[in-house]
């Protein structure tokens, strides 16, 4: 088993920026990869960003490349997520979650959730 726990999200005006956190804990952090994840209100959950086991491989969605930078520290048990150049509609809950084979983008993918942060960009 293992627990996710996100924090840092928050409100930010357009432009701004912040740093998404998530903790694990439980089964060995540095065998899974990681995913961030975000769902607006009345829209399905979407991709964001994942980070292989070692953190030499990234993916992102178009939506977000150039402006967020996922990270790990494995040594921490903790994946972060560098939101910068923020916009309105990247107002959501922000989730992370672990999948024990591969960076991916596809949330069926994904083993274990956390139970979200919410991020909300003011224009």
């Amino acid at each position: 088993q293992v627990q996710l726990v996100e924090s840092g999200g928050g409100l930010v005006q357009a432009g701004g920026s912040l740093r998404l956190s998530c903790a694990t804990s439980g089964r060995t952090f540095s065998t899974y990869a990681m995913g961030w994840f975000r769902q607006a209100p009345g829209k399905e959950r979407e991709f964001v960003a994942a980070i292989s086991w070692s953190g030499s491989g990234t993916v992102y969605a178009d939506s977000v490349k150039g402006r967020f930078t996922i990270s790990r520290d494995n040594a921490k048990d903790t994946v972060y997520l560098q939101m910068s150049s923020l916009k309105p509609e990247d107002t959501a809950v922000y989730y992370c979650a672990a999948n024990p084979h591969r960076a991916s983008p596809e949330a069926a993918e994904y083993t274990y959730w956390g139970q979200g942060t919410q991020v909300t960009v003011s224009s």
